[in-house]
């Protein structure tokens, strides 16, 4: 039974799904520690690299499992500590959700009072469609990620079909309440 104060108050039917975590993002001002750990000790193999000056960050992309379920994981240092974003404040510095339809999740979230960070929806590092909610709400959007970056990130229609996990009965169908 969910309490009352949990209890849902969103206006209209939910136009998408989250389908699973796509990422966790790790920073630090020294990426070698962390491919220390990570890459060298935990194993976790090396996949891709991306660097942007316009996002301060030099990253370099580990997987986690395997085909659909795979997770990635980002691990950054700032291009330059002194500039914004710093990638490495926080040092967990955001988690990136699969979603099966952004577009639609970023239009009903707006409208819900969900605040994004500036710049919309992009290509994110690994190539797909991303945007980010904020992590703190203001006056105008009073939601955010309460602390913490949320990256919302368009599932490709395999990961689509793969994690929805109902047969293909659609959107908010749980497959173990039938």
């Amino acid at each position: 039974m969910v309490r009352e104060e949990y209890a849902v108050r969103a206006e209209g039917e939910r136009p998408f799904r989250v389908l699973g975590v796509q990422q966790i993002a790790v920073g630090g001002r020294e990426k070698r520690r962390l491919l220390r750990l990570w890459h060298e000790l935990l194993g976790l193999p090396v996949v891709g690299e991306f660097r942007s000056e316009r996002e301060n960050v030099d990253e370099t992309i580990l997987a986690l499992g395997e085909g659909i379920s795979q997770v990635e994981v980002d691990v950054m240092e700032p291009i330059d500590p002194e500039r914004s974003p710093r990638v490495h404040e926080p040092p967990l510095n955001h988690i990136g959700l699969w979603v099966d339809d952004l577009q639609a999740a970023v239009e009903w979230l707006s409208a819900q009072g969900v605040r994004f960070a500036p710049g919309g929806i992009r290509k994110g590092a690994a190539g797909f469609d991303v945007c980010f909610i904020h992590p703190k709400g203001n006056e105008s959007f009073p939601v955010g990620g309460e602390g913490v970056l949320i990256e919302l990130v368009q599932a490709p229609p395999e990961v689509v079909e793969g994690l929805r996990g109902n047969g293909g009965r659609g959107r908010g169908e749980d497959p173990r309440l039938s």
